[in-house]
């Protein structure tokens, strides 16, 4: 809960500063008339509503959870990254389509208005990373990794419009202004497909990239009273929150005490390998029915198929 409230504290501040600059870059860039500091603004804007949504996301995390909702709304934060990786693809889209048409007419620019206003620019955006950077957890928590990713490649642009100015102001080559923003752009294009296919992976109950699944089953199989183990499913809930489920072949003659204990040992040992909610069914070696590791379902259109009343 610490965790979370200093990350929303953090996200307040960023956004608060990310905006106020977005609203001056964007004049300035118009003023100017520079793609590269218009492509920047417009990026910063995504940080905000990214920022913004970020927010949001952590609120709704904490709500608790209910009959509609048994695992309560912190996939919400997963949601949230998927949208802040998005945006930072089409960003990136818009950024190229401006600067494709302005390679066949480059226009005149204001070299001066421009570098101050773009290394203001670098400036806040390294005091927002480093915010981050410093007092978030931008690793583990891909909601906040995926805004801290848009503060980066901000930070990229503010580069890019700086370069371009000066290649403008000492050699007079406007078409560096179109250039570096398609270096820019290439560069959040990459950062918004990462974080977006690291969030599809977790809504797609794929298994967390940091757990080795034969490492799990051996720990599992180290107990003597595990003769097999089988429809294992191992997956993310949400940021820090990963999850398994697995049914586990027992001697038919294990009491409810030893097998309340093994269950204990298990979740014990489970926990060090970074799996917070373990639920696991034993089941008696005479009843055993799935010898897979991985179970195969099988969806029936009649529920009734296969049963006899």
């Amino acid at each position: 809960m610490e965790e979370q409230n200093n990350n929303r504290k953090i996200l307040w501040y960023s956004l608060i500063i990310i905006t106020v600059y977005m609203i001056i870059e964007m004049v300035g860039g118009f003023l100017t008339n520079s793609l590269a500091l218009l492509s920047d603004a417009g990026h910063m804007l995504s940080d905000s509503i990214s920022l913004a949504i970020a927010l949001i996301a952590f609120t709704l995390a904490q709500k608790a959870s209910n009959n509609g909702k048994t695992y309560g709304y912190k996939r919400f934060e997963i949601l949230a990254a998927v949208v802040n990786g998005v945006t930072l693809m089409l960003v990136a889209l818009y950024i190229f389509y401006e600067a494709f048409d302005r390679f066949k007419n480059p226009p005149e620019v204001s070299t001066t208005g421009m570098l101050i206003i773009s290394t203001i620019g670098l400036l806040v955006n390294i005091l927002v990373a480093y915010i981050m950077m410093r007092g978030a957890d931008t690793k583990e928590n891909l909601n906040m990794r995926g805004a801290y990713l848009h503060v980066i490649s901000d930070m990229l642009g503010s580069i890019g419009a700086i370069v371009a100015g000066l290649c403008i102001l000492f050699f007079d080559w406007r078409i560096a202004d179109p250039i570096a923003s398609i270096i820019v752009a290439i560069l959040i294009l990459r950062s918004g497909f990462k974080v977006t296919m690291d969030s599809v992976h977790v809504l797609m109950e794929g298994t967390p990239k940091d757990i080795e699944i034969d490492h799990l089953v051996d720990i599992l199989k180290s107990k003597k009273e595990v003769q097999g183990v089988h429809d294992l499913h191992v997956w993310t809930i949400t940021s820090r929150l990963n999850a398994l489920t697995c049914h586990l072949v027992v001697p038919d003659n294990l009491t409810v005490i030893e097998s309340s204990q093994l269950l204990a040992d298990l979740e014990h040992q489970l926990a060090h390998e970074n799996i917070q909610h373990v639920t696991i069914q034993l089941e008696a070696a005479s009843l055993a029915h799935q010898p897979d590791l991985f179970c195969t379902m099988k969806v029936e259109l009649d529920p009734h198929a296969g049963h006899n009343h």
